[in-house]
């Protein structure tokens, strides 16, 4: 995790941008405590005004109090626009930080999502980022009127009296070591409070995502075992955090009662010996007041942003993660691709020590229809993440149409390529937008056949509205079946010139599967198709079967050419059917 240095500078370079809001922000907080400072001068005038009984001089008692009355109002007006520069300058910021923290989510690779939590990313950009907030407000309303404040009344008591100025000043360092000293306790403390708090996120975003799993297997209590620590953890965390930082208040506080009592005491003496007037006695004691005020909004500020400086570490970590390869500036646009693929000496692993694709080698000419089968874990789903180009491979290369897939621009690859996955992807709105979703100006009439072709034009229909039913999040009230359709009807609607189907019916009763196995060779005519399947019954028709082992291509062939030689794709076929 970045220093508190670092941060700091961090933070710094995004108020940077709204220094306008920052500079009348300072300049209202000046003025309004100079007025502020200004009120105990009137209340002093007008103490010494009243002189003893039947000896006060009215008339300039009651221009004194409308002075005080119209600065009072002037303060007050003062502080509200300090107050709204603030909140726009504080909101802009984050708004900032959030938008920059998605971007970065936008192009980072997929090994980091891989690697880290949903819940944990959630709780950086949501979480973390609004605490941030808080301490970044909190420090703005109060950091520069507490700061001008203490400068303020320290010059009005020096010029009244020295002597009493000074028995401030020296009592004054041991406020500022106790904040300090508290402050330090309290970063780490605050860092581990923050990252124990996104862990708790994460394992509830898993949990509800997945609470039929949970259910199914029983696994109520253990999951709830397993949160109970970590809310116990986030409950130690907590009240250490809190414990430490509510003590920051009370120590100031003692000091600054020292300081008030010693201006006290050497401001009585000072007053029988004629040194200050009674009036400028009570002045002083009102200065020694708001003098120490600050100190304590100060040490709960300083509080507060140790807080808000652990929540923005983990945010930056997450804004300056290294992002995915950029695409270099020549890069090549796949505006009509003949859908010829080739993989040339492949090498790939997602560890480093773990070898997944070994030296695969692949030839598909247009139009062929190429089925990748064999065991669970032997790489067939990493091969779909090489060609869509979601992981690169770490030595060899991978062509489209001769074009290296690393000199062509990610959109166009993306586009040339129609995916059907085993795991479904819906949105929340309506069927007829997450159809449309693979051809953004498709008229109703397109996404109807594209539905029909795709046999879920029936089911569609007996929604209560139809296209126009509003799904929830991931297809919320369909059926497993009902979602793989909907993103079959979407490859119907687009028709790109390569397809990738990864288990695309696995979820689809047997009936509809043979309709839309019949739907998808007419789709496949003419277009470069890559099939993953564990039913060897759906791909016995493809041009090129590649059986894949521990990452490597052990046999490729034709289904009956495989059959014949007797190797390992007839040991999978034949356990299929028991023969």
């Amino acid at each position: 995790m970045p220093s508190k240095t670092k941060t700091l500078s961090k933070i710094l370079k995004y108020i940077g941008i709204y220094k306008l809001y920052l500079i009348i922000s300072t300049v209202l907080a000046a003025a309004s405590v100079g007025l502020t400072l200004y009120v105990p001068i009137l209340i002093g005038d007008a103490v010494d005004l009243v002189v003893d009984k039947g000896l006060v001089d009215f008339e300039g008692l009651g221009a004194i109090l409308l002075r005080i009355a119209v600065v009072v109002a002037v303060t007050a007006l003062l502080q509200w626009l300090m107050n709204v520069c603030n909140n726009r300058l504080t909101y802009n910021v984050v708004r900032d930080v959030r938008r920059d923290a998605f971007a970065k989510i936008e192009i980072l690779p997929l090994k980091y999502i891989d690697s880290h939590s949903t819940g944990e990313i959630v709780s950086r950009v949501i979480a973390d980022v609004d605490q941030f907030a808080d301490g970044l407000l909190m420090g703005f309303t109060q950091l520069f009127t507490g700061a001008v404040t203490i400068l303020g009344t320290l010059g009005f008591m020096l010029s009244i009296n020295v002597g009493i100025s000074l028995v401030v000043i020296l009592i004054t360092p041991v406020s500022l070591f106790v904040a300090a000293f508290i402050a330090k306790m309290t970063f780490s403390m605050f860092k581990l409070q923050s990252e124990t708090r996104g862990e708790q996120t994460s394992l509830i975003d898993e949990m509800i995502g997945s609470q039929k799993v949970v259910q199914a297997f029983g696994r109520q209590a253990r999951v709830q075992e397993e949160f109970d620590g970590i809310n116990e953890l986030l409950e130690k965390c907590s009240l250490r955090a809190v414990f430490y930082s509510s003590i920051t208040n009370p120590g100031t506080r003692f000091v600054n009662s020292l300081v008030y009592t010693g201006v006290g005491l050497t401001g009585a003496i000072a007053a029988l010996r004629g040194g200050i007037s009674v009036g400028q006695l009570s002045c002083f004691l009102s200065y020694a007041n708001q003098y120490t005020k600050p100190f304590n909004e100060i040490s709960g500020v300083v509080t507060e942003l140790q807080n808000a400086l652990a929540c923005a570490a983990r945010i930056f970590e997450l804004i300056e993660e290294e992002p995915q390869i950029p695409e270099p500036e020549n890069a090549v646009e796949l505006a009509a691709p003949e859908g010829r693929v080739s993989l040339e000496h492949v090498n790939f692993s997602y560890e480093p020590n773990r070898r997944l694709i070994e030296d695969m080698n692949l030839s598909v000419t247009p139009g062929s229809r190429v089925a990748i089968v064999g065991p669970t874990g032997c790489g067939k789903t990493t091969v779909i993440n090489l060609l869509m180009r979601f992981y690169d491979p770490v030595s060899g290369r991978i062509t489209v149409d001769g074009n290296d897939v690393r000199n062509v621009t990610r959109g166009s690859l993306r586009r040339s390529y129609g995916m059907v996955l085993q795991d479904t992807w819906l949105r929340a709105g309506t069927v007829r937008d997450n159809i449309a979703m693979a051809k953004a100006d498709a008229t109703d009439d397109e996404i109807v056949a594209a539905a029909k072709a795709s046999h879920a034009h029936s089911f569609i229909k007996r929604l209560p509205q139809g296209y126009d039913t509003v799904i929830g999040e991931d297809g919320g009230g369909l059926s497993q079946g009902q979602k793989q359709l909907l993103c079959i009807t979407r490859v119907m609607l687009c028709l790109p010139p390569m397809l990738i189907l990864d288990e695309a019916t696995s979820s689809i009763d047997t009936r509809t599967e043979l309709r839309i196995q019949r739907a998808f060779a007419k789709m496949m005519e003419g277009r470069t198709s890559f099939i993953i399947a564990h039913r060897l019954s759906t791909v016995m028709d493809a041009d090129t079967i590649l059986v894949m082992k521990d990452g490597r291509v052990i046999e490729q062939g034709r289904h009956d050419e495989l059959l014949a030689k007797g190797g390992f794709y007839a040991e999978l076929f034949n356990s299929q059917y028991n023969i």
